[in-house]
């Protein structure tokens, strides 16, 4: 090899050294590994442009962390403005919602379904009240779904609909609520109040009312005490066929969660002032009755309660009453309501005097019951408590109307429900009339004339029969009757006269009454004692399934004048020639009314000087009946005297009927020659 050769050689290898120097120098940038080969770390050290690249790349890291740093931050702003907008926008349609459109439009209330109610007194009415109820909050605040909103509007109702599913329930406490009838805006008919309500929120509820949640709250009424107020709404309401109130709320408060929740819902308050609402409930027609409105009239209490049983018995101190009614049940059928045990008082009003006040004679309370349809089963029990002496003459009054078969008013009240109403009721009568006496005669039966008048005597003995149901104790010790005596059988067409209706029962005997107008066909005699006769009763079974308790009575009938009646001498003479000339005797029909005074055991009666405890008079009480006088009865009358020896020699026994022959035809002849005597 040449010299030139070698020295091309040479520079030609040295050129490529330099070449993968430079290359490698150029090579090593900001991201070049610090831990190189050695060869590139230590080219890299001595390459003198090393330390300004390291320090542009710090300055550029520092530029994009800040650039980060302001977007983010700007982000951030931009967020929190439209979170604080958006919130600003739902707030502003919250804080301007109308309450009577939340009341009627927004809330919704299923029920009630179920009403029990808790406790009664004088304090108000507790209730249980149950049914379903929910807030279309979406609605509320118009971010339901609407298919013809816009992308940017829809963004902002599902924001909304976001927060209300996060909210979840909202709780509402209520202050007093006034209940006023809309007649007269100044009264107040009912005070409601009730503890705090969760309210369910809900967005795009269905159609119907599946997704409504059940609710239970414990609810206490308070009713007016101006009584005149409350009849007068019920006839109003009646008349017009509808109810129509207006409720007031002074303030309601409505909190975010659950009454006991303490998160971040409870940040979410809120408050409504001075609500004003209108209701108006159509009332349903009643069976059996015209239908409420077009100013029909509100029905009597009578006509939506009645009395279909009752029962009295005597307990030791006391007479215990168990009764059935039936009530028309107001409430369409969709409502379930039950009502624990109701407490009632009755009293009688003296109807002929209205300055003496009404006589509580009884003390009742139903059992608890529900209410079914058409018509509410009532079971009552209850006593009758002490009742004072002045009172006599109104109760004995009441069942002697009672037994006559007539209806007797009654005042209902309910101290704890009501105070100071008295309900206006009837007592019925039963029906057909009971037949407290019977099988009534008189046995031994003499008439005997004493100068211008006749003395009749006997025993009256009667089956006094109280009516199915009526299990009382009882003591008739005195009795008063007053009969029309007949030739023969009393006629079928023929009934007892009435009772006279303003008679007022005293503790002496009842006046004497007229006779009836015109007088019987065949009647001729009218008897009556001056005074009560002293009877005894005893206790019989009863003769059948229609009878209550009965009693045999006996009483003696001693020298009671018998007065003919007007214009039946001929009747009269005609009975005694029967008897005086027959051989066997004649039939005389009897028929009239008797008082009788009795003592009812476990009648708390406050007895004054000279009465039985529990001693009631009862007047009025038709009988009828008949008895055989035979010639004894005309012709003989020492045999009846007290303390008179019976046994006579046959010769003054005929002597002295022989006598009274003479003396009975000596008054036939005047009685039919209608010659004074």
């Amino acid at each position: 090899m040449s010299g030139e050769d070698h020295s091309v050689c040479c520079g030609h290898h040295t050129a490529k050294g330099k070449q993968r120097a430079v290359e490698t120098a150029a090579t090593v940038t900001e991201r070049t590994p610090l831990l190189a080969a050695p060869s590139t770390s230590s080219q890299a050290r001595e390459d003198p442009e090393a330390p300004s690249s390291s320090a542009q790349s710090h300055r550029q890291l520092r530029k994009k962390l800040t650039s980060i740093f302001f977007i983010s931050l700007a982000v951030c702003t931009v967020g929190f403005a439209s979170a604080a907008l958006l919130a600003w926008s739902y707030a502003s349609r919250a804080s301007s919602l109308n309450p009577d459109n939340v009341l009627h439009e927004d809330l919704v209330f299923s029920g009630p379904n179920q009403v029990n109610v808790l406790n009664v007194s004088t304090s108000g009415i507790w209730l249980n009240v149950q049914g379903k109820i929910g807030m279309d909050a979406g609605k509320a605040i118009g971010v339901d779904s609407d298919p013809l909103d816009g992308l940017f509007r829809d963004v902002w109702k599902a924001l909304g609909r976001w927060g209300v599913r996060k909210l979840d329930k909202v709780t509402v406490q209520l202050s007093t609520i006034k209940v006023v009838p809309d007649f007269d805006l100044s009264e107040t008919l009912i005070y409601i109040e009730m503890p705090p309500v969760e309210i369910p929120l809900t967005t795009n509820p269905p159609k119907d009312h599946s997704w409504l949640t059940p609710i239970s709250a414990t609810v206490h009424v308070r009713p007016t005490s101006n009584n005149t107020l409350l009849l007068r709404f019920l006839r109003e309401s009646w008349t017009r066929g509808s109810i129509s109130v207006r409720a007031e709320i002074q303030e309601a408060v409505i909190r975010g969660g659950t009454h006991n929740s303490d998160d971040w819902r409870r940040k979410f308050s809120g408050k409504l002032s001075n609500i004003l609402t209108s209701v108006d409930v159509k009332l349903p027609s009643l069976p059996g009755f015209p239908h409420p409105g077009r100013n029909a009239p509100f029905p009597p209490f009578s006509q939506l309660v009645t009395l279909t049983s009752f029962s009295i018995s005597s307990e030791s101190d006391h007479l215990s009453l168990h009764g059935l009614a039936t009530a028309v049940n107001p409430a369409p059928p969709s409502i379930s309501l039950s009502l624990p045990s109701l407490p009632f008082e009755i009293s009688i009003p003296d109807n002929a005097d209205s300055t003496i006040p009404p006589i509580h004679v009884a003390s009742v309370s139903t059992l608890p019951f529900a209410l079914t349809h058409p018509n509410i089963s009532l079971s009552i029990e209850g006593t009758v408590p002490p009742i004072s002496t002045y009172a006599f003459p109104i109760l004995s009054k009441f069942v002697t109307r009672y037994l006559s078969a007539q209806d007797n008013k009654i005042l209902i009240s309910s101290p704890n429900l009501l105070p100071d109403l008295d309900i206006q009721a009837t007592f019925p009568a039963p029906n057909p009339r009971p037949k407290l006496l019977r099988n009534v005669t008189i046995k031994d039966m003499k008439i005997k004339p004493m100068g211008s008048a006749f003395l009749a005597s006997g025993t009256v003995f009667a089956r006094v029969v109280l009516p199915k149901g009526i299990n009382v104790g009882m003591d008739v010790f005195q009795v008063l009757p007053d009969v029309l005596i007949f030739d023969g059988e009393v006629p079928p067409t023929v009934t007892p006269w009435n009772w006279p209706d303003h008679h007022r029962p005293s503790h002496g005997p009842p006046p004497e009454t007229p006779l009836p107008d015109p007088i019987p066909e065949r009647a001729f005699g009218h008897l009556r004692p001056e005074d009560w006769l002293p009877s005894l009763s005893v206790p019989v079974d009863p003769e059948g399934d229609d009878e209550g308790t009965a009693y045999a009575v006996s009483a003696k009938v001693v020298d009671v004048p018998m007065q003919v009646l007007p214009g039946r001498q001929k009747e009269f003479s005609d009975f005694i020639g029967k008897v005086v000339f027959g051989s066997k005797g004649a039939t005389a029909g009897i028929l009239g009314n008797a008082a009788v005074n009795v003592e009812i055991a476990g009648l708390p009666l406050k007895s004054g000087p000279g009465h039985k405890s529990g001693e009631i008079v009862l007047a009025g009480l038709p009988f009828q009946g008949s008895v055989h006088i035979g010639k004894k009865g005309l012709l003989r009358f020492d045999s009846d005297k007290p303390g008179q020896d019976n046994e006579k020699p046959a010769e003054d026994v005929k002597k002295e009927i022989e006598r009274m022959e003479h003396v009975w035809k000596s008054i036939i002849n005047k009685l039919r020659g209608k010659i004074p005597f």
